[in-house]
């Protein structure tokens, strides 16, 4: 009855997340790699893009409560000269919903070996890996893990690295503030209302995302709206079980990655933006700069006026991916450091 209610449908998230990448002037292949954690086989889903280029590809991982669909604005450009790779985490999107426990040192390292097992299973070696918000965090944690497979590390407004308690907005403090009082996940608000007015509240909250996609996917708003909705209206929601067991406080880190950070090797160069908007601490990057004296570090603050939490969308892939990612002979120039990336 629950499932019925929440309109939570396998085949329509496929459908929206079709019709969103169906803009895309590059072609790309979907496909479920399975690997097996725990003895029991997952399936993470995934996209690729010009797979044939022989240049170091690009992985994705996106932020919380979001999926693959959501770079959809970027993956032409990124694409123009390497494989670029995006996945659904384990627990969110299409990939599958597996049982996360409440300790938070557990899930993290269940999460990171599912991106490892991933790898393994396409064969890739190195890469360059770019996560944002709560994938940044996971990206940076893979590369605490796995050194040896990262060549460049890059961040957009990443969570989870601040051990600086400030105020958050009003909006993570109720959301946090409800979910320690009683446990209840915030986003099952958004499956309670259910499937008509759960898209209705997404348009209305998160118009900061779906605005950019006007002029890339036919009816948006309806699009957009819906494919956000179906990524958290599984009521199989271990992905948030999983995030929430990393939150401590209002929205912050049980295990901020700034006490860990110094465990990150050297020779990896780290490249982390911040949007003039967000809520996340943005003295993290320089703070990581003068700490990794030793290593290439490049910070930009204040990247765009009104971006928040979307420095990956369109209006500032032209002035920020294309220059770390795509043209990465100007990392190169900056610091005998990189050299590695040629």
């Amino acid at each position: 009855m629950f499932l019925y209610w929440t309109g939570y449908s396998d085949s329509l998230l496929k459908e929206m997340e079709y019709k969103i990448l169906s803009s895309l002037k590059t072609p790309y292949k979907g496909f479920y790699v399975s690997i097996v954690l725990d003895g029991i086989e997952e399936k993470i889903w995934t996209i690729a893009l010009n797979t044939e280029s022989s240049n170091t590809p690009l992985v994705l991982l996106h932020g919380f409560a979001a999926g693959l669909g959501l770079w959809s604005l970027n993956l032409d450009a990124l694409s123009k000269y390497r494989a670029v790779y995006a996945i659904d985490i384990l627990g969110f999107g299409r990939s599958s919903r597996t049982k996360f426990s409440n300790n938070a040192v557990d899930n993290e390292k269940k999460i990171i070996n599912s991106i490892e097992k991933w790898r393994q299973h396409l064969n890739l070696d190195k890469f360059f890996l770019l996560g944002h918000s709560m994938g940044g965090y996971l990206a940076t944690s893979y590369t605490l893990s796995y050194p040896e497979s990262v060549k460049l590390l890059i961040l957009c407004d990443t969570w989870g690295f601040t051990d600086r308690f400030d105020v958050p907005p009003l909006w993570i403090k109720i959301l946090t503030f409800f979910f320690n009082l009683t446990k209840f996940n915030p986003l099952a608000y958004l499956r309670w209302i259910g499937p008509y007015l759960g898209p209705l509240y997404i348009r209305t909250i998160r118009d900061d995302i779906i605005k950019h996609f006007k002029d890339f996917v036919p009816n948006y708003l309806y699009i957009l709206s819906n494919y956000l909705y179906q990524c958290n209206a599984n009521p199989n929601s271990t992905g948030e079980t999983a995030f929430y067991s990393f939150v401590d406080g209002i929205g912050w880190a049980k295990y901020p990655m700034v006490k860990r950070i110094h465990n990150l090797k050297p020779e990896i160069p780290m490249k982390i933006l911040y949007g003039s908007d967000t809520w996340m601490d943005k003295d993290i990057g320089p703070r990581i700069k003068k700490m990794r004296t030793e290593s290439f570090v490049d910070v930009e603050v204040d990247i765009i006026l009104f971006v928040s939490l979307l420095v990956m969308l369109k209006n500032v892939i032209s002035g920020i991916y294309l220059r770390i990612v795509l043209e990465i002979a100007w990392l190169v120039k900056q610091s005998d450091a990189v050299k590695q990336l040629q």
